[in-house]
C-alpha cells in the first residue's frame, strides 16, 4: 500500500481498526469521528435529473479537493470549539457557515450544541434533518435518545436505545453512553 495515501483511506481500502485516544474532558459527549465524509459534488449540488445525459463525466477539479479539505478543516475546528473548549454557540456558527447542514455528522452535531445550550426545539429538528439525511446515524440517535431523556421520555428514549442496538450492537459506544444516561448512570 502506498504510503502516501491518508490513512483514513488506507483502512477503506485494506480495512483496518483504528483506535483513538480521548482526553478524559472528553468523556461520554466526544464524537468517536471528529471527521465526517467529506462532501461530494453531488451532496452540493441539486439532484440530478432522472433523463440519462450522453456527456461523458468529467474528472474532479481541484476547486472540489480544496473544498472538500476546508470543509474538513472547518468541521475539525468546530468539532474542538464544541468538544475541548464547551462553545457550543461558536461551534454552531462555524458548523453553519460549511453550508453542508445536508451532512448527517454536521447536523447531528448542531443538534447536539443546540441542546447543551438548551435549545431543545433546535436540537430535535437538527436531529430529525440528521437522520433524514442518513437514517443509520447511530451517533444522532444516541444523542436524540439523550434528548428523549431530558424531555422525560423514557419510553421514546428506550425505543432509541433499541435502534442504536440494531444498527451497531451492546458494545458500540453510541449504545453504552445512551443506556447509561437512561439508566442514570450517566453523564450527557
Amino acid at each position: 500500500m502506498s504510503a502516501s495515501l491518508p490513512l483514513r483511506l488506507t483502512c477503506l481500502i485494506v480495512g483496518c481498526a483504528l483506535a483513538v485516544a480521548l482526553p478524559d474532558f472528553a468523556g461520554a459527549v466526544d464524537s468517536v469521528n471528529p471527521v465526517p465524509d467529506p462532501p461530494t459534488a453531488q451532496s452540493r449540488s441539486a439532484p440530478k435529473s432522472t433523463t440519462k445525459s450522453s456527456k461523458k463525466k468529467k474528472p474532479a477539479k481541484k476547486n472540489d479537493k480544496k473544498s472538500e479539505q476546508q470543509f474538513l478543516d472547518g468541521y475539525r475546528a468546530a468539532h474542538a470549539l464544541i468538544y475541548q473548549n464547551h462553545d457550543f454557540a461558536a461551534g454552531i456558527s462555524r458548523l453553519k457557515s460549511l453550508g453542508h447542514d445536508d451532512n448527517p455528522d454536521v447536523a447531528n452535531l448542531i443538534g447536539y450544541s443546540s441542546r447543551k445550550l438548551g435549545r431543545y426545539d433546535d436540537a430535535k429538528l437538527w436531529y430529525e434533518r440528521a437522520l433524514a439525511a442518513d437514517p443509520k446515524h447511530a451517533r444522532t440517535w444516541s444523542y436524540y435518545g439523550m434528548w428523549q431523556v431530558e424531555q422525560g421520555d423514557l419510553e421514546k428514549a428506550l425505543a432509541f436505545l433499541a435502534k442504536v442496538e440494531s444498527l451497531c450492537g451492546r458494545q458500540c459506544r453510541e449504545y453504552t453512553e445512551l443506556k447509561d444516561v437512561i439508566e442514570g448512570t450517566g453523564i450527557y
